[in-house]
């Protein structure tokens, strides 16, 4: 297994990522703050999706908290200097937050978050933008920001809103309340939801199925499912780019090893 850092660690949080073969684990780290993400580590968020995002020899990336912890939203210690105003308001969310989420939201590969602990604010935020979200049993979920004064940003709402829809959204938002995994998923926050003890060896098996499939067919899958979410009717020349996948090494992989009772071997070509 490989480790890399990206620079801009002017405070204590971090954001680290490991690569072992296909799969890659990013992991918010900021000890003694439950993971509270810091202006330096969005920016290492994107920075490091950004990098993920070009490696097509990836298949797979999974994002969790150290310490027993997913993420308790932004540091609002930094809130004074970074929120100080309107513009500084502005600068915060749209210039340091949305392009974190949108680095998450725009990967080619799956993206599974690993939840334990909190995950509420930001956290939540870039739980909704993975593809799966598989949860402790005592994991707990929120957006208590209303006690803090302030709404959510419309390019951070986005992402809660497509994953919980509207009744869940305005329930977190307005009543600030916490739930626990068990009432996350009955509302369809969350994938799934297994027992504390349990939760890395469950998120690695998903992985490992991620990563036993055709690399092409998912990223197609990922970039298929977010034109069909805007909403707008195809375009007749659209089709030929989803079915582009008709002549690659993968497909012909996958029909042949079917036939042959074998094992497929994917490129991701």
């Amino acid at each position: 297994m490989s480790a890399a850092s990206l620079p801009e660690k002017s405070g204590p949080g971090c954001v680290r990522y490991e690569r072992d073969g296909g799969l890659a684990f990013v992991t918010l780290d900021h000890p003694g703050r439950m993971n509270a993400i810091t202006v330096a580590m969005w920016r290492q968020l994107a920075q490091t999706f950004a990098v993920l995002s070009a490696d097509l020899s990836l298949r797979c990336v999974i994002v969790a908290g150290a310490g027993g912890n997913f993420a308790a939203g932004a540091d609002i210690r930094e809130f004074p200097h970074e929120r100080r105003d309107l513009t500084a308001v502005q600068n915060y969310h749209r210039n340091t937050l949305a392009p974190a989420l949108k680095a998450i939201a725009d990967c080619p590969h799956p993206v599974v978050a690993s939840i334990e602990g909190v995950c509420v604010g930001g956290g939540l935020e870039i739980a909704s933008q993975c593809d799966l979200r598989i949860a402790a049993t005592s994991a707990r979920f929120g957006v208590p920001i209303n006690r803090l004064g302030f709404p959510m940003a419309p390019d951070e709402m986005r992402g809660l809103l497509t994953l919980a829809g509207r009744a869940l959204t305005l329930e977190l938002l307005l009543e600030g309340r916490i739930i626990d995994a068990a009432e996350a998923f009955s509302k369809g926050l969350l994938t799934r939801v297994v027992a504390d003890a349990e939760l890395a060896e469950e998120t690695r098996k998903c992985a490992s199925r991620i990563l036993r499939g055709a690399p092409l067919a998912a990223r197609i899958n990922k970039r298929t499912l977010r034109r069909l979410e805007s909403g707008q009717p195809l375009e007749e020349k659209e089709y030929p780019g989803f079915f582009a996948y008709a002549d690659s090494h993968d497909h012909q992989e996958g029909v042949r090893a079917f036939l042959a009772g074998e094992e497929p071997t994917f490129s991701g070509d």
